[in-house]
């Protein structure tokens, strides 16, 4: 039985590029709101006073963090806006 399908599955580059370029964007405008307001060498000190962390890494660290946030919260609504007719069942025909 050939089923037909509302649409073909997209390429996984188009898939994970409309997660990644979005988070990434988002992310560095989080780090840039962020860090206008908030020191990385005292935020260290108030959390890991020990670690040998300087400013730089502090920005990369909380950059990879935020990415991280923002790419779960888009992978989270890709995974919401999937057409349920290509998972569960094909679509009516004749």
């Amino acid at each position: 039985m050939n089923a037909t399908f509302d649409h073909p599955p997209r390429p996984l580059a188009h898939r994970i590029g409309a997660i990644a370029w979005p988070s990434f964007f988002a992310a560095g405008v989080a780090t840039m709101v962020f860090f206008a307001f908030v020191d990385p060498i005292q935020l260290r000190d108030m959390t890991f006073p020990d670690a040998p962390i300087g400013r730089e890494l502090g920005y990369t660290i909380g950059f990879f963090l935020f990415w991280i946030a923002t790419a779960s919260s888009s992978l989270f609504t890709w995974w919401l806006l999937r057409p349920g007719s290509r998972f569960n069942r094909p679509l009516p025909g004749p």
